[in-house]
C-alpha cells in the first residue's frame, strides 16, 4: 500500500512538472512573439528571463573585422529580413527588389545593372556607420510596419537622399518598383 502511495506522488510530481514545463514554454513562446527582433535569455545566476536585444548589441561594437562584418550581415539584417519579409514564389520579385535597394545602399551607389550584373563591391565589408544605419532602417520596419511595401520606400528614399541612384530593370521589374513607389501615396 505504501509504495503504491510513493508510486501515485512521483507520478503527481511527474505530472506536475511537466505541466509546469508545458506553462514555461508557452510564456516563452508568448513573449517572444510580443518583442519582434529580440531574444530571450535566460539568466540562470539570477534565475531570470531578460530580453536582449541582440542586434542593437552588435552595433555597438566595432566592425573592422571581415568576420564580425560577415557575421552582422547574415545574422543581423539578412535573416531578419528573411524572417519577415513575405516568403514564397509570389513575393520573390518583391523581395529581390526590396535586397536591390538595400545592396545598393550599403555599396556607396554601387549596382549591379552598372557593371553587366557585376557590383564590383560587397555590402558586408561596408563602413561601419553605413552598416549601422541599415541596421537601424531594418530594426525600426520590424518593430513598427513590418510593412514590404514601407521598407521599400524607406530604402528607396535613403538611396535617393544620397544620391546613390537604383537599379535599373526589365520592363516588367521595372514596372513592379512603380507599382511599389506609387502603392506609398496611398498610406
Amino acid at each position: 500500500m505504501e509504495n503504491e502511495q510513493k508510486k501515485q506522488t512521483e507520478e503527481e510530481k511527474k505530472q506536475l512538472s511537466a505541466e509546469q514545463q508545458e506553462q514555461e514554454r508557452m510564456e516563452l513562446l508568448r513573449r517572444a512573439a510580443e518583442t519582434p527582433g529580440k531574444q530571450l535569455q535566460f539568466d540562470s545566476f539570477n534565475n531570470e528571463l531578460r530580453e536582449v536585444d541582440e542586434l542593437r548589441a552588435m552595433i555597438g561594437a566595432q566592425f573592422e573585422n571581415p568576420e564580425e562584418k560577415f557575421q552582422a550581415y547574415y545574422n543581423g539584417m539578412r535573416k531578419v529580413l528573411m524572417q519577415f519579409l513575405p516568403s514564397g514564389k509570389d513575393f520573390k520579385q518583391a523581395r529581390d527588389i526590396i535586397y536591390d535597394e538595400k545592396n545598393v545602399f550599403l555599396n556607396l551607389g554601387k549596382k549591379k545593372s552598372d557593371n553587366n550584373g557585376v557590383r564590383g563591391s560587397d555590402g558586408r565589408m561596408t563602413f561601419q556607420p553605413v552598416m549601422n544605419e541599415m541596421v537601424d532602417i531594418i530594426i525600426n520596419w520590424v518593430s513598427t510596419s513590418q510593412n514590404p511595401f514601407t521598407l521599400y520606400n524607406t530604402l528607396y528614399e535613403l538611396n535617393e537622399k544620397h544620391g546613390y541612384g537604383h537599379e535599373e530593370y526589365d520592363d516588367t521589374t521595372l514596372n513592379y518598383a512603380n507599382a511599389m513607389r506609387k502603392l506609398k501615396d496611398t498610406e
